[in-house]
Order: C-alpha cells, then structure tokens, then sequence
C-alpha cells in the first residue's frame, strides 16, 4: 500500500515508474541512487508492506546537516515532475515467501497509480549465460506485448538485445524441448514481467549480466543505457562525473579495518 508523506497524494498520471529488483550485485538499486540524487527527486511516500524485511536508517541522500537524520524506510518514493519521471527504491531484501506477494503488491500499484510505463532495473549472474548470451554487451532488455505497442521502434534504434530464451538443460539437444525466460540471481525480474505480461501493463526491463563485488561502473553502466532511452539527462557517457554520488555510496563496504584489532 502506498502511503503519501504529502498533505495531498501526488498523482502519477501518465509518469514514467523506474525501479530496481533486488538482484546480485544490488546494480538496479545503485543505478536508482544516481537518479534520485542526479535529479535531486522528491520523496513523496513510502510503499508500507510486510514483504519486505524491516529495516530503517538515515538519510541516504543526505546533502547538509540539517537533512542527515531524516529517517528512510525500506520501499520509498521519490519524483522529479518537471520529467514527468517517479522511482521506486527498494533498500531490503524481500522475504522469501512473500516474493509473489509483492509482486502482485507491485502490479496493483502500477496499475492504479496510471503510469504510462514501468521499468524495471535489474542484473543477472554472468557466469550463468549460455554461449549466445556471451555475444555483445552484457544488456539486455525484455518489453512487454503493452510497452512495444507505443515504443517498439525507439527499442530498435537503441540496437540493445533482448533478453534471450535458453533450453532447461544447456548443451544437451532434445526436440521436445522448449526454449523458456531464465534470470539467474534477478530476484523478482522474470516474475514481474510474467505478471505484467499476463495483466497487459506496459513494462520494460533493463538488465546487466554482472558478478557480484565493486558493481558501481555496472550501475553507471546500467543508467547510462536508461538515460539514452528516456533523455534524462543530456549524454551523460560523455562525462560521467554528470551523475551525482550519493554521500550514503561512501559506506557500501563498512568503514576500514579497527586499529584496536592489531
């Protein structure tokens, strides 16, 4: 359930929703953080739910004193009107078993909310491609029968590949054998756009085949490939340093090492 932190809820009509899936290397919620910090979006609400784990912490995008302490939730939502563009940052791991709840938590939203499209930001292990899938960039991209109705051709100018389908058992031939969706380590990604599929809603998904570690130029990556399609920002791949930093990325890896330990 969304929950407004304004006086009135803010209407999504006809926004476009970006947000990540929880997925190896956390490369969708890093590139969100470009975004919201980038774009210095708004927080407008919360999505209140017992499917993912609690968690609460300060503010990630903290850019004075005064604003440090803020208190963030586990699934927030920020906007920027002026692009017309609102994300959904998931920062907790969703509970297992409540993996489907969410997302029809999720289609619900969307679909009630009016977006015009959804894209969903995710990753995928690269040691788990096939032999195909180790040919051109590590994107790929799936869309929804809703979403190629009005952007089918900006896709095909942008050359990405769409996410390919594998057999269940790689290198052993069998005729009866059918060609399905495999994401490996994507979380939610396959699910989701199953369930978008199936509720006609126009949703695309961007992801990077990565391996867990430093996955920061995976996400500048990642934004990158969003921004050429959305126009964001003006050629950001030009000059990277266009994306802001969040002050929250200089803790990803802990602090150093305690003295007292030597």
């Amino acid at each position: 359930m969304f929950i407004s932190s304004q006086n009135s809820p803010p209407s999504f009509r006809d926004f476009t929703l970006v947000m990540p899936a929880v997925a190896v290397g956390n490369v969708g919620q890093l590139a969100v953080d470009l975004l919201v910090s980038t774009l210095n979006m708004s927080r407008v609400g919360f999505i209140h739910t017992d499917c993912l784990i609690p968690m609460a912490g300060n503010n990630p995008y903290t850019t004075c004193k005064e604003d440090a302490e803020e208190l963030h939730a586990p699934a927030e939502v920020y906007t920027a009107a002026e692009l017309k563009l609102a994300v959904l940052q998931i920062r907790a791991p969703i509970i297992q078993k409540n993996s489907k709840k969410f997302r029809q938590l999720l289609v619900s939203w969307i679909k009630a909310s009016g977006f015009s499209r959804a894209v969903v930001l995710s990753s995928s292990h690269a040691y788990q491609r096939d032999d195909q899938q180790l040919q051109g960039t590590p994107l790929r991209y799936l869309a929804t029968p809703s979403l190629l109705k009005g952007s089918a051709d900006a896709l095909k100018e942008l050359g990405w590949r769409e996410m390919e389908r594998v057999l269940p058992y790689p290198g052993l031939a069998d005729a009866n054998a059918e060609p399905r969706l495999y994401i490996p380590g994507g979380g939610i990604t396959k699910g989701l756009y199953t369930d978008s599929c199936a509720e006609d809603l126009p949703l695309a998904v961007l992801l990077l085949f990565c391996s867990e570690g430093d996955n920061i130029p995976d996400a500048f990556a990642l934004v990158n490939h969003l921004n050429n399609w959305l126009h964001l920002l003006d050629s950001p791949s030009q000059k990277p340093n266009k994306w802001k930093i969040p002050t929250s990325w200089s803790l990803l890896f802990g602090s150093g090492i305690p003295p007292a330990l030597f």
